[in-house]
């Protein structure tokens, strides 16, 4: 059975993203939340979770169909769903979940699942910006969702679809845009974000088309770079002016890639799924030119679309179907959740813990230490009121900001309290 990726899935420098404008210090601005990582800086956070699971304060239904991750910005919640034949974003009051708009702007794409917009809307200085699965870019006043302006990836920069959709998730660098098209003389762009003009366009070797992850910014010998995992592999674009700079393919496979990247001590780790796995390669300079050398790959880290988080040297997150901690410097796989526990899904970390979603089943979320050493509970609750069916999967991200855990399935959002009293 094919999965899309649906979600979109490094460590970057948060710093360089420039997203602060317009939010609170504990947003969730976008995809992996500030800094692209799945890292949260909440503290303060329950450690211990009761039988039932944490507080449930709210539910909103009926946001449409969407595998994609909610983002959380100045008392709003943002999210992509498919509603009475449209694709749209919709803007949700954070304390009570009200709805407070619903812009729709492109024709839904009916893949084999139907799955509906699967990226995240991306917040910044007032304005949400958002792909939708036929490859449609749009900023919106984040107020209101009145539009401001929109490109196309396939009829202006030559994109093509993925065969799930686009389900990318823009990445806001100071004034630029970056996003990834996927067309053979532009599988990344860079946008002026107050406009949609063309900045720069990067063309790829091989011409690489888009596949189902978002792209991060790192810092690597001296330079600003945009590191974005393609058809091919994973590639490294100039931010200055989208030079080519390396790649490192080992990681890719034919069917789907979908996690993001992570950028760690000069070194870049991916891993994908469909029988494939991860490896690091170091990223060096000489020359004036980069090279990517593989220094480990081991094909029992296959993570499909739930994303890794990187904490003190070791990587959390699915590894062939449950929830393994590895050593990222050397690819051991530490310790792997037990049967009946953490099993394939997505996974963020906050306050000394994870929170990892099993996709499948009950959509059960657990509470886990963030532990190098051996894997430790510390509680789970089954989602209510789950998707039954063909659109049943579980892909959606938990999300942790101002003391609340965001659970989305489908056309439905919960809100936990998760604050320590």
């Amino acid at each position: 059975m094919f999965y899309p990726r649906f979600l979109l899935q490094g460590l970057v420098l948060g710093a360089l993203l420039g997203i602060a404008g317009g939010t609170n210090a504990a947003d969730w601005p976008q995809f992996r939340g500030p800094n692209r990582d799945g890292l949260s800086k909440e503290t303060g956070l329950l450690k211990e979770w009761s039988k039932d699971g944490p507080a449930k304060l709210w539910s909103a239904k009926n946001l449409g169909l969407g595998y994609g991750t909610p983002s959380v910005s100045d008392g709003k919640i943002y999210g992509l769903g498919t509603r009475d034949g449209k694709d749209g974003v919709w803007a949700l009051n954070e304390a009570d979940g009200k709805e407070l708009w619903f812009t729709t702007f492109d024709e839904p794409r009916n893949t084999n699942q139907n799955n509906g917009p699967s990226g995240t809307p991306t917040i910044h200085g007032g304005k949400a910006y958002a792909v939708s699965s036929k490859g449609k870019l749009v900023c919106l006043e984040a107020k209101t969702g009145k539009l401001d302006w929109q490109a196309d990836f396939v009829k202006d920069f030559g994109g093509s679809v993925p065969s799930w959709g686009f389900t990318e998730s823009p990445l806001i660098d100071g004034d630029k845009l970056i996003c990834t098209p996927g067309g053979k003389n532009a599988t990344l762009v860079a946008l002026d974000k107050t406009n949609g003009k063309l900045i720069w366009k990067s063309a790829v070797p091989k011409g690489d088309s888009a596949q189902y992850a978002s792209a991060i910014t790192v810092e690597s010998g001296g330079q600003k770079q945009y590191i974005q995992f393609v058809r091919g592999g994973v590639v490294s674009i100039g931010a200055s002016d989208g030079a080519f700079l390396w790649r490192y393919d080992a990681p890719a496979n034919g069917t789907a890639n979908c996690s993001t990247p992570i950028f760690h001590d000069g070194h870049v780790f991916a891993a994908s799924s469909y029988g494939k796995g991860g490896g690091a390669a170091k990223v060096e300079q000489a020359d004036g030119k980069f090279a990517a050398t593989e220094v480990y790959f081991e094909k029992k880290i296959q993570n499909h679309h739930g994303g890794l988080v990187l904490i003190d040297g070791f990587m959390y997150g699915e590894a062939s179907g449950k929830l393994a901690c590895v050593n990222f410097k050397t690819g051991e796989i530490v310790w792997s959740a037990p049967a009946g526990s953490a099993s394939k899904g997505s996974v963020t970390y906050a306050d000394g813990h994870l929170y990892h979603r099993n996709e499948g089943g009950k959509g059960t979320v657990l509470l886990i230490e963030a532990n190098p050493k051996k894997y430790v509970e510390k509680g789970r609750f089954d989602q209510p009121d789950r998707s039954t069916g063909k659109n049943s999967e579980a892909w959606a991200h938990p999300v942790v900001t101002n003391g609340k855990l965001y659970v989305r399935d489908q056309g439905m959002m919960l809100c936990y309290d998760v604050k320590q009293k």
